[in-house]
Parts: structure tokens; C-alpha cells; sequence
């Protein structure tokens, strides 16, 4: 079984866990088209998940990573890219071409305390 998003406009607005003949006789007449996702993918590798709790061992295989990430409801695909990836969170934040995640222009602080993007002073705020 694989995951397949459907994609209008560049976004997606479903998804569905189907087998590839599938789509043989699947009939769709609503706009858009289906797009294969892979759920192991995240920041463009594909990752050996273990019982679906770990994302901390990279497969052998990496030509299983498809599409940077798994597609979910309300992302962008980008045809250009060939890549799923969130909606851009803020203007300042841009786009890491090499994992199709959203970057800000300050890194998160690397200590124990829980910050916020404040985008007015591109900075983050301690909660």
C-alpha cells in the first residue's frame, strides 16, 4: 500500500492509503490530480520508522525518499520542486532547498526555556 495526495492548485486537500492498481479503475472526476507521497519521508530522506515512534534511524535505501515530505491537508506542492511542504509561516522564514522546510532568520535559542516567533522584530520571544 502507498499514500497518494490529491493536489488542486498546488495544494493538497487529501489524502489516502491505496495500492497502485488502484487507480486503474478509480474514476475522479473532481479537479485536481493524485500525487505519491511516502509516509518515512521527512526533510528529503527516508527514514527506517519503528512502529511508527521512530524517526531517528535514516533507511539504507534513501531512493525511497520521495518529495522532500509526506503531503498532508493544506500543504504545497510545488511542481518545480517536485516537493511537499508546509504553507510559509512567515515572510522573514525561507525555504531550505534541501529539506523543503521553512527556515527563520535567527535560529531557535538552544537551551531549556519555550520561545515564539515574534515576526515585528524577527527575533524570538521566551514564553
Amino acid at each position: 500500500m502507498s499514500h497518494y495526495a490529491k493536489v488542486k492548485n498546488g495544494i493538497v486537500v487529501s489524502t489516502i492509503v491505496a495500492s497502485s492498481d488502484f487507480f486503474e479503475d478509480f474514476i475522479d472526476d473532481t479537479a485536481g490530480e493524485w500525487i505519491k507521497t511516502s509516509y518515512n519521508t521527512r526533510n528529503g530522506f527516508h527514514w527506517d520508522n519503528v512502529n511508527n515512534e521512530d524517526w531517528t534511524t535514516l533507511s539504507e535505501d534513501q531512493s525511497k525518499a520521495l518529495r522532500k515530505n509526506f503531503a498532508s491537508e493544506g500543504m504545497v506542492y510545488d511542481y518545480d520542486r517536485d516537493a511537499f511542504y508546509a504553507k510559509q509561516p512567515f515572510n522573514s522564514w525561507t525555504l531550505d532547498e534541501e529539506t523543503c522546510n521553512w527556515q527563520p532568520p535567527v535560529a531557535y535559542p538552544d537551551d531549556d526555556s519555550r520561545y515564539l516567533w515574534n515576526e515585528e522584530t524577527t527575533s524570538w520571544d521566551a514564553v
